[in-house]
């Protein structure tokens, strides 16, 4: 009998203060006719894995906009800090002992297909560090950690990410392969909006 792929959930990570949009929230920017969060919390959904979100305290019409939909919500009481932040808070509601997918709510071109990569990449790698990687071959997200990762994900600081664990680690992290630029298309301005919406027509 094959031994079961150790237990999984998905983080998404939401409480970035999107200061360059001057005002707006790139997370409630309408995608496919939902608010770019409540797309990405509905696709985790779609994966069937337990799912949580960080939010930031002062930003209630994320939580609003996420209303009705069974999964986790996080306050992350320090979010200005950074990711860091994000992440601890995160991890503390997750199950412990899970692997953990942290999928980060500003990217539109992220989709259901995507997911099921990681997480099929995941199964025959459940000790690797996956990172969704353009068709080009430049890394991005989403990023999948291993249970193992999950003390020193919690243990850093300031706004730099994973990116320190990630390099640390380097011999043990995989590219996955997602389509075009999806890993890497995050949209931080209104002007970055635009362009996006103006080229896909």
């Amino acid at each position: 009998m094959n031994a079961l792929p150790p237990p999984l959930c998905v983080l998404v990570l939401a409480a970035g203060a999107a200061r360059r949009m001057r005002g707006a929230d790139k997370l409630l920017e309408p995608v496919g006719g939902l608010p770019l969060l409540r797309r990405v919390a509905e696709m985790a959904l779609g994966t069937g894995l337990p799912v949580w979100v960080a939010l930031p305290p002062d930003r209630p019409a994320r939580a609003m906009a996420l209303k009705g939909l069974p999964l986790g919500l996080v306050t992350v009481p320090d979010a200005a800090e950074g990711m860091a932040a994000s992440l601890r808070a995160g991890l503390a509601d997750c199950p412990e002992g899970a692997a953990v997918l942290l999928l980060l709510a500003d990217m539109p071109e992220i989709d259901a297909a995507d997911l099921t990569r990681m997480i099929a990449a995941h199964q025959a790698q459940p000790q690797h560090i996956l990172r969704g990687a353009c068709a080009d071959g430049r890394p991005g997200h989403p990023v999948l950690f291993p249970a193992w990762a999950r003390a020193e994900l919690a243990g850093l600081h300031g706004d730099s990410g994973a990116k320190p664990l990630l390099q640390a680690h380097a011999g043990r992290v995989s590219h996955v392969p997602l389509p075009d630029t999806h890993a890497l298309t995050d949209l931080d301005t209104p002007e970055d909006w635009a362009a996006w919406r103006a080229a896909r027509g």
